[in-house]
């Protein structure tokens, strides 16, 4: 189930594929892939749709999509991938590493404090910075909140808004903007904005450098721990 359509989220899916058809074999595994547009309501369709077949394993594919699936079944097991942080996509307050229940996966937070000393190293003179991300993407929110920690020490301003009053943009891993960086471009390339982007899908896009983790690995790590989930009886 990945959650929409942009470079990150399809490496991650194709990682997951290559992982498991490596270590099946292709005669022996058989994937649906199904791509929700971006729509919360056709992730949940999805997911619903994937416990009524009965499946022996469901890829969430992005924070949305883990948590229609989590919504879906408390017992066909779930890996997540492309997901910043699992205690904030699944409201865990008391987290230990562990989600306690079918769901486990890969992450793909990105070295947020690195990614701000690259900003101070690329832009020595930067005052203000401004952090783009959709409000509605709670690890989108959660990584906008470390990279302004890390701000703060520096003594370096921030706004989390109007791309006209900051000298660089920040834009954390985040599927909307990931979907519209033509849109971003196009805005803040005339103005002189440089982007640092937290991946490099984003990056290729609009942005001028990322310090990325690669998608394809983390989804092709959900694959092998899938193995061990259908193969070895891994408790998940």
């Amino acid at each position: 189930l990945q959650q929409l359509e942009h470079p990150a989220l399809d490496a991650a899916s194709q990682g997951f594929e290559d992982a498991l058809t490596e270590l099946l074999g292709a005669d022996n595994v058989t994937f649906d892939l199904q791509n929700a547009q971006g729509e919360q309501a056709n992730c949940a369709t999805i997911a619903n749709n994937f416990v009524a077949g009965n499946y022996d394993l469901i890829l969430a594919n992005a924070t949305t999509a883990l948590q229609c699936s989590a919504a879906a079944t408390s017992t066909i097991p779930i890996l997540g991938t492309s997901v910043t942080d699992y205690a904030t996509a699944l409201e865990i307050d008391d987290w230990t590493g562990s989600t306690g229940r079918n769901i486990s996966g890969t992450s793909d937070l990105a070295p947020l404090d690195e990614q701000e000393a690259m900003i101070k190293e690329l832009f020595p003179d930067v005052k203000t910075v401004g952090i783009l991300y959709c409000s509605a993407e709670p690890n989108s929110k959660y990584q906008a909140t470390q990279i302004e920690a890390a701000l703060d020490a520096d003594g370096i301003a921030y706004k989390e808004y109007t791309a006209s009053e900051v000298d660089v943009i920040y834009i954390p891993t985040d599927n909307t903007m990931a979907n519209n960086t033509e849109t971003i471009n196009n805005i803040a390339l005339p103005a002189g904005i440089p982007i640092i982007a937290g991946e490099e899908g984003i990056c290729s896009g609009c942005g001028v450098a990322t310090l990325s983790i690669s998608y394809y690995d983390i989804g092709y790590t959900a694959g092998q721990m899938a193995y061990d989930i259908l193969v070895d009886g891994a408790d998940i």
